[in-house]
């Protein structure tokens, strides 16, 4: 089985993005910062904040419907807000989504909020609202179960280190996890968590028994090139030691995202 998680930026490098979902073969991609919008047939629109504009690729949940067709995808918005077309408003949703190859069907699964409430009249004060969907697969192959949860942690304005609001949303998706995780199987849990190493979080997950391979594995950096700020730790892999792992790799090349993608290869 192949896993990948990645922050797509919300498309914002479509086409080597695109070249590169269809191309590496995952059985499971964990997806954030996905957008969808239905007000406008523009395939890119414009999100504005104070000084701030980032393309997003208008449709992005819907081309990748579209590109990867032997899948199962799930949307999993946190929020519907304003985004432009020149200076037209589109309210449109963004958040995370899973794409799972049909072949491995989906047997359990939850989808809630870890910080804060859905928000359908804007994107919300920051540290914005985050959710986190966990799946429970059935692996033909290895004739077992697996259980896989992502999540897009909160972003802070004073940066990564651990706060109450951190520390919360830790404790909250270990509780969505076990929602539908039987504690007697695989786990791997994925995402662009927006921590330090050292946070608690991990302390927190610790106790189903996860380690991190990103840090584990030597690497010191999951961002690329388009990315300019100092701290560069953002996304991680952990897995229960029941996982057979083949490969875990940081992807350094090709350059999709202002985040590399995490790939898992296990048995």
């Amino acid at each position: 089985m192949r896993i990948v998680s990645l922050n797509t930026w919300g498309g914002k490098l479509h086409a080597p993005l695109m070249e590169y979902l269809a191309s590496v073969d995952a059985d499971v991609l964990c997806l954030q910062e996905i957008v969808r919008s239905s007000g406008s047939s523009a395939d890119w629109l414009l999100y504005r904040a104070g000084d701030v504009e980032l393309p997003q690729r208008a449709h992005l949940f819907d081309e990748i419907c579209t590109l990867l067709p032997g899948y199962d995808g799930f949307f999993c918005p946190t929020a519907c807000g304003e985004l432009f077309d020149g200076e037209r408003v589109v309210l449109s949703q963004f958040g995370l989504a899973t794409f799972v190859r049909r072949s491995f069907p989906v047997i359990g699964q939850a989808l809630g909020f870890v910080h804060g409430a859905f928000s359908h009249r804007g994107w919300g004060a920051h540290p914005r609202a985050r959710n986190a969907h966990c799946i429970r697969l059935f692996d033909q192959k290895a004739g077992a179960a697996v259980t896989i949860a992502h999540m897009h942690g909160l972003r802070e304005l004073n940066g990564k280190a651990d706060s109450p609001a951190r520390h919360a949303q830790a404790e909250a998706l270990v509780s969505l996890i076990e929602e539908v995780w039987p504690g007697n199987e695989r786990l791997i849990v994925c995402g662009d968590f927006n921590v330090l190493p050292d946070s608690a979080t991990f302390r927190s997950l610790g106790r189903l028994g996860l380690s991190d391979l990103v840090v584990s594995h030597g690497h010191s950096d999951t961002r690329t090139s388009h990315y300019s700020k100092d701290g560069r730790f953002a996304d991680y892999m952990l897995v229960t030691e029941d996982v057979d792992v083949i490969r875990f790799d940081v992807v350094k090349q090709p350059e999709i995202s202002d985040h590399r993608p995490l790939l898992l290869d296990l048995r």
